[in-house]
Formats: C-alpha cells, structure tokens, sequence
C-alpha cells in the first residue's frame, strides 16, 4: 500500500501544489491582476523554496527522521495550498505558492526512505519508480480538475490542502518507519566540485530554459485564444507526456548517455519553440506540450545517470548537486522570463528560453570520458536515483539513499568481515603462512 500512497503523496506535492501555480496562472492573473514579471518572481520563490525544504528533509532524513520528513511535507503542502485558497492580494497569494511549492522538497528523501524500509531489496527499484510517477499523475488530475471547474480554483486548492494530509496520514501508516539509530548512514566522500561544472552549467540552463513553458505555458496558451477548457485538456497531456520521460533510463543504456543528454534537451527545446511559434493553435501547442513533457522529464533522467558517472563513488551527492542546480536554473529562470515577458512578449520570452535549453547541449558528456560505476556505494547509489527521475525530486531521493548499503546489511557485512580477518590470522600463526581476505584483494597499496 505504501507505493500506492506514495505515488499519491507525490501527485499532490509535485503534480499539483508545486506546479499548480502555473496550472492556475490565467485565474490568477484574471482575478489578482498579476503581471508576468510578478509572476515570475512568485514561482522563482517556490523553486527556491523547495531547495530549502530539500536540504531540510535530507538532513531529517540523515538523522533518522524521515516520518518527520514527510509530515513536514504533507503540512507544508496543505498549509501552503489553504493560504492560496483564501488570497485575496498578491502578496498573499505569494506566501501560499512559497509554502505549498516547499512541500515537495521535503517529500521526496522522506519517501525513498520509506519504500527503501518497507518494500523487498528486490521489488525496491521498480517500487521507487512508481512512486516517482506520481508527478506525471498529479499534472493531470490537475488539468482534469481545471476542466471540471474552471473558476473555481480556490475550492480546488482548498481540495489540494485536504488531500495533501490525507495521503500524508496514508503514507505514513503504511510505511515501516526505523529507529534513529538504524537509520544513520556511513559517511560518503563527497563530491569535487571541479569535477561536477560543466553538468552544473548544462543543469542551470536547462532548469532556466524548462521554466518557460511549466510557469507560462498554460498561461499563454489561453492568452492566444484557447479557452480555459482546451487549455484543461492539453494540460492532462502535458502529464501523460510527461510519464514517458521515465523511459531516458532506457535510451542512456541503449544510445549511451551523450546522445542521450543531446536528444532530451533538443525535444525539449523543440516544444517551447513550438509553442511560441503557434500557441493558439490546438494541434500545434498538443505537439509542443507532448515533446517538452517528455523531454524535459528526460533531462532530469540522464542527469542522473549523468552524476553517477560523474563520481561513481558519490554518486548520488553527485545527482543531488545536479538537481538543485537544475531548479535554481527554474527560480532563475522564471524571473527572467517573466520580465522580458511584459517587456518583448510572449514570443520572444518562449524562444529565449528554448534558446537557453539548446544551449545546455553544448555541455554533452563526450564519449567514453567517465568511467561506469562499479563499486558497491555508486551502484546502489544509482539504483535508487534511477528510482526517482522526473522534475526536481530525484536529486533529494538520491542523497536520501547515501549511495550506500542499508545499515542493517552494513552491520552484517562488517560482521561477518571481522570475522574473516580473525580466521585467517589464526592460520597464519598455525601454518606461518601469509593472511590474504577479500578485503586485501581488492584493495591497491
């Protein structure tokens, strides 16, 4: 049942409180008066803010808390979404997106934890992967739910607050929580920021490119002349192409990760220009919404293929680096785009950013350059990142994991290494012979 929940749980503090402000954007503007620059700098805040809740929920995680973690996260969805319900003033509207878009962050490290205690190591990564759709999920029952009542996007977002602490209170009861003391993970090696920039540029410029259409689209797609209902259903497409983002898994191992990392950002460049290009017009913006979907899920994937081969024995630091790049390039982003917005319009704002994504290709991880994760901590690390790929949660999912064995099986391990060691001493002092473990094979003086 945690799966289930979980997926749920992630619909509502991704697919619909985190995104919905875009979702809701025309009521907004309609009857708030707001402007694209002031726009911008409100989604800016919740991207930001989910990095805070991210680091948050980490270090609860970290500390054997993630039933904190994730309580913190139903809460700060349902407060932040009844602060939405009841604006009145901009400023207002403002606090309630910062706090409900915060929520996700949170939710993400606590939920892998969960599914890492309760579910079977063997069931583990295809469960983490469920549970990560649930974004795809929530962006569509919230399309459905603006073309069921379209004006009426308080009652919907005081709906979102109810749901954010019911699924929470589901997850929460269906989890097996562990003790602080068995949740506590070895130390990891960190990452080399040298290392790491050429990916932290290409995440930045994607994350400011992807902005575009996931804060304006819906928005701008209704300014050109689609009505609220059109606009509804093209948005539940929006998360269906978005659930075939999850596939990039599949395409790195096929075409490798550089062609893997070119294709995603080139469809979801392809998109944004599309919508620019014809916004008003059904099939055109249907094609634009259904590549930049799936593609811009995608982007998330490859980066997280692309940290663990980054650093193979930090991996999933790596990714989780990656990832709050990627949405400081969305708060960024969404600033930018909004004022050149009011400034050169639509048009020039949505191919500036498909400008700013292309660019990101130009940062392609060359050929043969990094090496495959073989040790034990990297490929752990990158099964439970692999788990968590779409729209700014896999990074936090991944640095929830540790990249390393759960502490149980670590203790094990160690036991039972001990316990080697000491057998071979014994017959080197019997047969004067040297002591050789497994340890000391695999290790390089």
């Amino acid at each position: 049942m945690l799966v289930i929940s979980g997926l749920l749980v992630i619909a509502v503090t991704y697919g619909l409180t985190r995104y919905g402000f875009g979702l809701y954007l025309p009521q907004f503007r309609a009857d708030l008066g707001l402007s694209s620059g002031v726009a911008g700098g409100i989604a800016a805040s919740s991207y930001l803010a989910y990095c805070v809740a991210a680091v948050v929920g980490l270090r609860l995680v970290d500390r054997g808390r993630a039933r904190a973690a994730l309580w913190g996260a139903g809460l700060s969805a349902a407060v932040g979404s009844l602060v939405v319900a009841a604006a009145w003033t901009t400023p207002v509207l403002a606090i309630g997106a910062l706090v409900a878009g915060s929520g996700a962050g949170a939710a993400s490290p606590a939920l892998v934890a969960a599914v890492a205690g309760t579910v079977s190591p063997s069931t583990e990564p295809r469960s983490q992967a469920v549970v990560n759709s649930g974004t795809g999920a929530g962006v569509m029952f919230g399309g459905l739910v603006v073309l069921a009542w379209p004006a009426e996007w308080r009652w919907a977002w005081l709906g979102f607050a109810g749901s954010a602490l019911l699924l929470t209170w589901w997850a929460d009861r269906s989890a097996s929580w562990s003790s602080p003391a068995d949740e506590h993970d070895p130390p990891s090696s960190g990452v080399r920021p040298r290392r790491v920039a050429p990916a932290l540029a290409a995440a930045l410029l994607a994350g400011a490119g992807g902005a575009g259409v996931w804060t304006f689209g819906r928005d701008v797609m209704t300014g050109s002349g689609l009505s609220a209902q059109v606009t509804a259903l093209l948005w539940c497409l929006f998360g269906g192409a978005a659930l075939l983002g999850g596939l990039s898994g599949s395409l790195v191992r096929a075409a490798g990760l550089t062609v893997a990392w070119v294709v995603s950002v080139g469809v979801t460049a392809a998109g944004t220009v599309l919508l620019a290009w014809r916004p008003g017009t059904v099939v055109v913006a249907a094609a634009a919404l259904a590549l930049f979907g799936s593609g811009f899920v995608a982007v998330s994937g490859v980066l997280i293929a692309w940290g663990s081969r980054l650093a193979p024995e930090a991996g999933a630091q790596a990714t989780a680096l990656l990832f709050v790049a990627l949405t400081i390039g969305q708060a960024a982003g969404a600033v930018l785009l909004g004022v050149l917005t009011d400034a050169a319009g639509t048009s020039a704002a949505f191919l500036t950013a498909a400008g700013l994504v292309s660019a990101a290709a130009a940062a392609a991880p060359h050929r043969g350059k990094f090496p495959a994760p073989e040790s034990p901590v990297g490929a752990r690390g990158l099964a439970r990142q692999h788990s968590s790929g779409g729209d700014g949660r896999p990074a936090c999912a991944a640095v929830a994991s540790g990249g390393a064995l759960p502490p149980a099986r670590q203790r094990v391990r160690d036991d039972r290494g001990e316990a080697a060691t000491a057998r071979c001493a014994a017959r080197a002092s019997r047969d004067g012979a040297g002591c050789q473990t497994s340890a000391s094979r695999g290790s390089h003086t």
